[in-house]
């Protein structure tokens, strides 16, 4: 029997499957701990046994700001190793434990459970420049800004250091780690479900108003955890008096919630870049039927899962950042994609043979290349499954990501015993 501890703030987040996975097999026992007001058990599965921990308190008001992210994860990770300690005295030890570092929660593991491998998920390294900090000019950093972020890494550094191997989603967020130690890192996706995402001629989406988008009708779909700038739901925004001008019948259906995941909060006056762009958009004189621009929020994964299979193109557009699974999942579904040229990106798409790419920054060309496309959707067709065959064959859940995990869910080799003289 195999023991798993997976530890992740927001529990699951990326480890969904494969926990899911191993409830299916009976040489795994499987313990998740993550902050108790984030803990979505229900998504963890019935077998898994999850622990939450109270939200540890910020950092001091006098401290140093480039500090106060550091000491957050401090005391997230004291929390967590707390934790550890209780469970140990209850006689749970892991042979493996799979942690988020991005918290602090892998600061101390190796504290309480030294003996276990510790594999931690190394989704991102923060860079002053080159990446996304200083990408988009309409959001400029200062020198201050520069300096907080190489110290942001001191976290990420101390968990890598003491974990036995890291993992990467995709080759290009390994190779933004620093080359001393990526060495530790494979590159292994958390996995995409091939089966259960997949092309369906006969979906429909209902709308909230009644409505319902079949294939039958040119539909474009835009999706992001929250619609912000990282996501370039701003350029996105920007782009939409053209399209809907230069497709009269063109539905537009957009997924994710108000908030903020990633960068600054929403312009003073605005409670979400959604507000203001849309006030932006009908303040400059633009025209915008919004009747035919669908904001659904935050939905169920089923009602996510037609919008994709309905639609006949669809938008990501990324900072060099962490790539979504949304993007991947679109091209599952055989949807043709149109991505940020930009580097997570083109690390998949190859433009015009399993996707199309554009600038990221050009919202005329974005809605001249996207009509195009619309307008050539049968045509077309071919890239979008030549997308799926992508995703198929380099980061489907169960062919390819779940082997190198259950390699790396092996307890770390015992103490060699001397032989006897």
């Amino acid at each position: 029997m195999t023991r798993v501890l997976f530890i992740h703030q927001n529990l699951p987040g990326q480890f969904r499957r494969l926990m899911r996975y191993l409830q299916t097999r009976p040489d795994f026992d499987v313990v998740a701990i993550g902050e108790e007001t984030a803990v979505r058990r229900e998504s963890a599965g019935p077998k898994v046994r999850t622990i939450g921990y109270a939200r540890p308190d910020g950092p001091g008001e006098k401290t140093h700001h480039y500090l106060r992210h550091f000491e957050g994860c401090v005391r997230r990770g004291q929390a967590v190793a707390r934790t550890c300690v209780a469970l140990k005295q209850e006689g749970f030890v892991p042979d493996v434990v799979v942690c988020h570092p991005g918290w602090g929660e892998a600061l101390f593991v190796k504290d309480v459970f030294p003996q276990a491998r510790l594999v931690v998920f190394c989704e991102f390294w923060w860079a002053a420049s080159g990446l996304d900090v200083g990408f988009d000019p309409e959001y400029p950093v200062s020198f201050d800004d520069r300096l907080r972020i190489r110290i942001k890494n001191s976290v990420l550094m101390q968990s890598l250091l003491a974990a036995d191997d890291g993992v990467a989603p995709t080759a290009w967020q390994r190779g933004v780690h620093p080359p001393e130690l990526r060495g530790k890192i494979r590159e292994v996706h958390e996995g995409i479900d091939t089966q259960q995402l997949s092309p369906d001629p006969h979906a429909r989406l209902e709308l909230p108003g009644g409505a319902v988008l079949t294939r039958a009708q040119p539909v474009l779909t835009f999706v992001a955890r929250n619609l912000e700038p990282y996501r370039g739901f701003h350029v996105f925004m920007r782009s939409l008096p053209r399209l809907l001008a230069g497709n009269p019948a063109l539905q537009v259906v957009v997924i994710g919630g108000d908030g903020v995941s990633y960068g600054r909060r929403p312009p003073q006056g605005h409670a979400s870049y959604r507000d203001a762009l849309k006030a932006e958009l009908d303040g400059g004189g633009e025209t915008v039927d919004w009747s035919r621009v669908h904001f659904l929020g935050k939905v169920p994964y089923a009602m996510y899962r037609s919008a994709l299979q309905v639609s006949s193109l669809h938008v990501y557009l990324t900072y060099p950042f962490v790539l979504s699974w949304s993007m991947l999942e679109a091209m599952a579904v055989g949807v043709p994609v149109l991505g940020s040229d930009t580097a997570p990106v083109r690390e998949v798409i190859r433009d015009g043979e399993n996707g199309f790419l554009t600038p990221f920054f050009d919202t005329a060309l974005l809605a001249d290349r996207a009509l195009d496309l619309i307008a050539r959707r049968d045509e077309i067709a071919p890239v979008g499954l030549a997308g799926r065959e992508t995703v198929r064959t380099r980061y489907d859940f169960e062919t390819v990501g779940l082997p190198v995990y259950l390699d790396l869910l092996k307890p770390l080799p015992g103490p060699v015993e001397e032989e006897a003289a």
